[in-house]
Formats: structure tokens, C-alpha cells, sequence
């Protein structure tokens, strides 16, 4: 993969560009590779920062526009790589002086090369300029550089571990990863079948630094879904897309599915169970936390989260609610440019990243979201069948350690008619309670009072639960085989 940037990035040179945006969090890296480019070009790379001025010297140190004064005395063909600008980015004085200095930069075959995490180049300069960004290292780098790190035997046995740690080590920078690989190896004494369950252990700290992306483990897969045969189905028919006969087959990759519906009927428990039914890591977008304002822009958290998840794919991107992240982009240009930039990933990316999104008001739904090419289906996840409460009843009472043969679940089904997945298990837990308070083993009729004891959201949100209804029952697809309770309500 960086064997593509460097490519671009000599294009780019060669090529006449005088201003180049390289963004990236892997400031090593990018060093190296402008390394790679300054030597074909016959350029010299010249390195200046704020702190310490031109290579180190103090020279042009201080501000912006004193760095581009000084590297404007050289006139040698030349690469000058400014590090982490975005901070002196508002300076006018600056941006004028770098305006003014282009056709000097053509005459002297010069190129400047600013180098940072979040680029945003002032709108003088946007049509001067050039973009690379620098992704998170590939398996096979990964593996080369490994390779240079740990000693690895001839027998199969060592290959098989260092491919393991390869992929436990996916998502990560390259020098996060080495220093996951030596922390790990430190600790199992050498490369063995432990290094990998290390690895992951540590990734999982090292990726806190991209907050917006959390890591989740969940134990529920697609049985432990009560119902929903229609969406069970689907996916698993995606899943032998991802093998090689797929390939072969030019079968495109799935892209990813939109589960809308009413709360507590399962769409974010799908959305997890995925995961563990496909095998794949599962990673969640938190939306909230990408316009919190933090360190990071929303834009530059946006593109570091789905960047990531790129590198660790084949993977699966839960994002939660997410009418409730994009619900104000049409009044806040900033969010707008958020989630444009959001839409244009989810259309174009070619790496194995399943997403699924889940929501519970289609209102506040941008309809571009909706659009075909973003996900590959729109499922509608209504309230459970009578059959899908008798086997929603019987997974929560076999979780909870009780045979689900002993009671008549078929008649706790009819009295639990208006009752979500959600409010299901909850019913149990309270149930579970009573008979716990009065020492004795759970019955038939703790459940039964615990249902009648229970508001079921539906009665709460009947018409705003209707119309979600109307709006779904020509636009998506129904979950469940059995729809008949969306007909059952629409009619009443």
C-alpha cells in the first residue's frame, strides 16, 4: 500500500505539482517514503517544523510564515516537507507568502510537502494542491516488517503464528504494531501460539486513540436472535460472498444493511451477532463522539475511523441510531461536509468493510442515506410474531439457566401480543425477581403478571409506530418471514 503512495506522490512531483497535502498520523513513515521520492526526482529533502526550524538548525523556527521566508534562500531543486502545519494554517500572512512564492517553486524545481494528521488547506490554495493520504499499513507490510523484528523459524508452525499476529495487529500504525509485536513477544518469551491473544489485548488500548471507533466482543450469534428468519437468511447467503469462489465468480462484495424498525426488536442485537456468525472483528462507530468537538475535526475523525476499519477488514462497522448522528447536517454546513464525506465512503470503498446501520425514526433519516449504493438492503424489523415470541421467550429463559420445555410458552406468547424482543427479556429478569424474592423456582404465572405488569412501548407510541409501519411497508423489506403483525396493527 505505501509502495501506491510513494508512486503518487513521485507522479505528483514529476508532474509539476508545487504544493502537496500528504496526510497522515505516521509521521516516521511518510519521512521515509519522501525519502524514496526526493532520491529518483534528484531533489533534496529539506525538513522544517515550528519547533526546531530548517533539519533542526532553529533556522525559520517560530512561526509558519518565518519558515517559508527561510526555505525561500534555498534554491537548490529541493522537497521542502513542513511537519504539522494545520495549527499556523489561519495564518494569512503565511498563506499569502506561500501564494507568492509558487512560480518561484516551478522556476527551481521545488515542491512543498505538508505533512500532517488533518490537513485543511485554505481556500487560496486549494486548486495548487495536491492530495495523498498514507494508509494504515497492509498484511503484507505488516509482515515484512515483522519479519525484521522477531526471529522466525523454517517449520510451518512459526509461519502460521506470525500470520496470526499479522492479523491481530491489523488497524494499527506500523510503529504501534512493532511495539504491540516486541511488548507481546516479551511477554510469551518469543513467537508462540500466545503472542496473538497479547496482541489484540494491547490493540485494544492502543486504539482508545481513535475514540469515535470502539472495539465490541459479543458471545450472541444469529441463534441467540429471537425470529427474523427473513434477515437470518440474507445473511447468511452474504457471508459466501467473502471466500475466494466468490471471486472467481465476480460476485461483488456485500456493502452492508440499514435495519430499521421499532426499539428493541433486535436490530442492534443483529447488527452484533454479525459479527460472530461471520467471524469478523466487530468495530462501532459512535457518531456522538465524532461531533463532540474534540481534538480532532469531525471530518479528520471520520476518515481516521473508517481509515482504520479499512485496515483491519474484512470487518464489521455497527453504527447505532444513526439518524440521530446526521439528524442536523441539513442545517450545519460543518456536519454537512461530515456526512457528504461519510456518503462518499460508504459508495466507493473496495475493502471487505460490512456495515450495518440501525434506526428508529425514518423523519429524521437523510434521504440520501436511503439511497440504493449505499447499503445493499433496507430490512424492516417490526414487533415479534406469536412464533417468534415463543422462541424470543424460550432464548431468554434457557439463558437464564431454566428449560423452556416446562412452561406454556405458547400461551406466555399470546399474553406477551404488543410486547418488543426487549421488553421480552425484561419481563423475564422480573419474573425471575419475584419467584427469587419469595424463595421458590420460577412459574407460569410470574410471567404472566410480569407481562400485564409491563407498558409495552407500543401503547406509548402507537400512531408514531403506525406510520413507521405505512412509510416501510413499500420501501424495505420485511426481517421476518411472518408479517403479519404489521398487518395485524395497520388494520386495528
Amino acid at each position: 500500500m505505501s509502495q501506491n503512495v510513494t508512486q503518487e506522490l513521485l507522479l505528483l512531483v514529476r508532474s509539476g505539482w508545487r504544493l502537496i497535502a500528504f496526510e497522515t498520523f505516521e509521521e516516521d513513515r511518510a519521512l521515509r517514503i519522501l525519502e524514496r521520492v526526493a532520491e529518483p526526482c534528484e531533489r533534496k529533502l529539506v525538513v522544517w517544523s515550528v519547533a526546531s526550524g530548517i533539519a533542526g538548525s532553529g533556522e525559520g523556527a517560530g512561526s509558519l510564515d518565518e519558515g517559508l521566508r527561510a526555505l525561500g534562500a534555498v534554491t537548490e531543486p529541493a522537497l521542502f516537507v513542513l511537519l504539522d502545519v494545520h495549527p499556523e494554517q489561519g495564518d494569512g500572512r503565511a498563506v499569502r507568502r506561500l501564494r507568492d512564492w509558487l512560480p518561484t517553486l516551478s522556476k527551481r524545481r521545488q515542491t512543498v510537502v505538508l505533512v500532517g494528521p488533518v490537513l485543511d488547506i485554505p481556500i487560496e490554495l486549494t486548486r495548487e494542491s495536491g492530495h495523498v493520504s498514507l494508509p494504515l499499513p497492509r498484511a503484507d507490510e505488516l509482515e515484512a516488517l515483522f519479519r525484521r523484528v522477531v526471529k522466525i523459524g523454517e517449520d510451518d508452525e512459526q509461519a502460521t503464528q506470525l500470520e496470526a499476529c499479522v492479523r491481530a495487529s491489523l488497524g494499527l500504525t506500523a510503529a504501534e504494531a512493532v511495539r504491540v509485536l516486541r511488548k507481546a513477544t516479551a511477554k510469551t518469551e518469543g513467537l508462540n501460539a500466545d503472542t496473538p491473544g497479547h496482541i489484540v489485548a494491547e490493540k485494544r488500548q492502543a486504539l482508545r486513540r481513535t475514540p469515535a471507533l470502539t472495539f465490541h466482543e459479543t458471545r450472541e450469534g444469529l441463534e441467540q436472535v429471537g425470529g427474523l428468519d427473513e434477515l437470518k437468511r440474507w445473511l447468511r447467503d452474504r457471508r459466501k460472498a467473502y471466500g475466494a469462489r466468490a471471486r472467481q465468480f465476480g460476485l461483488p462484495l456485500p456493502r452492508g444493511l440499514l435495519l430499521l424498525g421499532v426499539q428493541g426488536c433486535g436490530k442492534s442485537l443483529s447488527a452484533k451477532a454479525v459479527a460472530l456468525e461471520w467471524q469478523f472483528p466487530l468495530l462501532r462507530l459512535d457518531l456522538a463522539t465524532v461531533f463532540s468537538g474534540g481534538e480532532r475535526s469531525p471530518e479528520a475523525a471520520i476518515r481516521e475511523a473508517t481509515a482504520v476499519a479499512e485496515s483491519i477488514a474484512p470487518a464489521v462497522l455497527w453504527i447505532d441510531e444513526i439518524e440521530k448522528g446526521f439528524a442536523s447536517t441539513s442545517d450545519d454546513i460543518h456536519s454537512s461536509r461530515v456526512f457528504g464525506s461519510f456518503l462518499t465512503w460508504l459508495a466507493e470503498k473496495t475493502a471487505p468493510v460490512f456495515v450495518v446501520a440501525t434506526a428508529n425514526d425514518v423523519q429524521s433519516l437523510p434521504p440520501e442515506l436511503l439511497r440504493r449504493g449505499r447499503f445493499d438492503e433496507l430490512f424492516f424489523v417490526d414487533l415479534p410474531s406469536t412464533r417468534e415470541r415463543v422462541e424470543i421467550l424460550s432464548i431468554h429463559l434457557a439463558k437464564y439457566g431454566r428449560d423452556p420445555s416446562q412452561f406454556q410458552l405458547e400461551q406466555l406468547a399470546d399474553e406477551s401480543e404488543r410486547l418488543s424482543g426487549a421488553e421480552i427479556e425484561q419481563v423475564i429478569g422480573t419474573a425471575l425477581y419475584t419467584a427469587f424474592a419469595e424463595s421458590r423456582e420460577l412459574e407460569d404465572n410470574d410471567i404472566v403478571n410480569a407481562i400485564h405488569e409491563t407498558v409495552p412501548l407500543y401503547d406509548t407510541y402507537e400512531d408514531r409506530i403506525k406510520e413507521l409501519r405505512d412509510w416501510a411497508r413499500s420501501r424495505t423489506r420485511l426481517a421476518s418471514v411472518d408479517g403479519r403483525m404489521a398487518d395485524l396493527f395497520t388494520t386495528s
